[in-house]
């Protein structure tokens, strides 16, 4: 694409060393410069992309989009804010995929995942082929491939979409985080169907407040053809106030199908996905048909069983709503006691970590507070801000706690293991150690089995 379409795309408010250039890709990240890249200088937290231009010109960028004209001897276009520009200059370069591509995509602060995994199962069954982008993996084509991030990159996100169609697929769950919405990584995607689930806390170290929170997902409705809105939730029924064309529902309308998911909440998911698989097209049977197929969802309320009396539950849940909702089922399964072992990530937010702890207090019979990824921070002082208002044990080696939880564990009860789910790591101060909840705890488990 020459570089002429790229400036009339995005309107740059000054044009330095202009030049008839042949852009080839596009590029963020110096690591990854094609030779004729354009390369966008994004400001960052921790590294300004403008300090990484004569690296990405040297790597062969052939022009950049900045924030301030640069001393590099390559067209420069000069924009107001190089993340906004990022994805209008996505859908011009990749010819604008979701023009023909039905995005179907679930937003919320709970139950993205498991509605995404049920939305492509139903549409496969409806005759769609459906890609998938979500927090466990993604599938486009006939491939499975692990994410990097929950919602890509302006860039990644648009020449996935590309590639979806090029690879045969006419539609896509995607989970819509509120953070790529903050940062307008979604801006100038088309939603088929856009799916509002909940809202409770998270990430309010980023967005500050509930209703900044609660804004990043309304924010997204403005490119939505059709809505789909739990007012079951306080904030879904604010959104469906506003979105008097939308499509609603409770948790506890009637749902046509035999669901294998362990879980009464997984009837809220199954409910949005059916709602949305409708406004795509699929009839009641391939509904039914796509959620009875499903059996389960890694790290979400996940069993592990290797025959014992009592139930290991994993599960993703890192925030005192979804906490809260996991260890009520828990209970409601339980013939015994609830266990359960937590904690909460580092460098996230942390008004979340006391309000964690007063739900495992409420709700648990047992609980052991353990690190969960505390990346910079110190986990023990993590765990305290948790375990400190309700005089909670604390174990900070998460092994540990698990094998504690299990070995503890008697006849009915239920032992949860929560936060990490289908995680594969521990996250200690820029490492990242191989961890997975569910390989822990199917070996505590054998080593109850094997004779001392």
């Amino acid at each position: 694409m020459q570089l002429e379409r790229l400036i009339a795309a995005l309107g740059p408010s000054e044009v330095v060393r202009r030049a008839p250039v042949e852009i080839c890709e596009l590029a963020y990240d110096t690591r990854d410069v094609p030779s004729g890249a354009l390369f966008f200088c994004v400001p960052g937290a921790r590294v300004d992309g403008h300090d990484l231009a004569p690296a990405a010109v040297a790597a062969g960028a052939g022009a950049l989009v900045v924030e301030r004209v640069l001393d590099v001897d390559v067209p420069q276009l000069v924009v107001p804010s190089v993340r906004a520009a990022m994805p209008r200059a996505a859908v011009a370069f990749f010819d604008d995929p979701t023009r023909t591509l039905d995005v179907a995509a679930v937003t919320g602060t709970s139950g993205k995942t498991t509605t995404v995994f049920l939305l492509r199962s139903i549409l496969e069954d409806a005759g769609r082929r459906p890609a998938l982008l979500s927090s466990i993996e993604r599938r486009i084509g006939d491939e499975t491939r692990l994410p990097t991030l929950n919602t890509p990159e302006a860039i990644d996100l648009q020449r996935l979409f590309r590639e979806m169609l090029d690879r045969g697929n006419d539609c896509c769950a995607l989970e819509a985080t509120s953070i790529a919405s903050s940062q307008g990584r979604l801006d100038g995607t088309r939603f088929t169907v856009l799916v509002f689930t909940n809202l409770s806390q998270d990430h309010l170290d980023f967005h500050g407040t509930m209703e900044e929170y609660f804004e990043a997902k309304r924010a997204l409705f403005a490119q939505a053809d059709h809505a789909v809105v739990n007012v079951g939730d306080p904030y879904g029924r604010r959104l469906a106030a506003e979105l008097p064309d939308a499509t609603t529902f409770t948790p506890d309308d009637r749902l046509e199908a035999d669901l294998r998911l362990r879980g009464r909440f997984n009837r809220a998911n199954a409910l949005a996905a059916a709602a949305a698989a409708r406004v795509l097209g699929a009839d009641e049977a391939a509904i039914r048909r796509g959620l009875e197929r499903v059996g389960g969802v890694p790290g979400r309320f996940e069993a592990v069983d290797e025959g014992q009396p009592f139930a290991v539950i994993v599960d993703y849940s890192h925030k005192p709503g979804a906490l809260e909702t996991v260890l009520r089922e828990a209970r409601a399964l339980s013939t015994g006691r609830v266990v359960c072992v937590f904690g909460a990530g580092g460098d996230r937010d942390r008004e979340k970590r006391p309000l964690m702890g007063s739900v495992a207090a409420e709700l648990a019979d047992v609980v052991l507070v353990t690190s969960d990824n505390p990346r910079s921070e110190d986990p023990a002082a993590i765990a305290a801000e948790i375990a400190s208002a309700h005089g909670l044990e604390i174990e900070i080696d998460r092994r540990t706690a698990i094998e504690r939880a299990i070995e503890s564990a008697r006849d009915g009860d239920v032992v949860v293991i929560a936060g990490k789910g289908h995680e594969q790591g521990q996250e200690f101060a820029g490492r990242t150690i191989p961890f997975d909840d569910r390989e822990v705890a199917r070996a505590a488990l054998r080593k109850l089995k094997t004779p001392a």
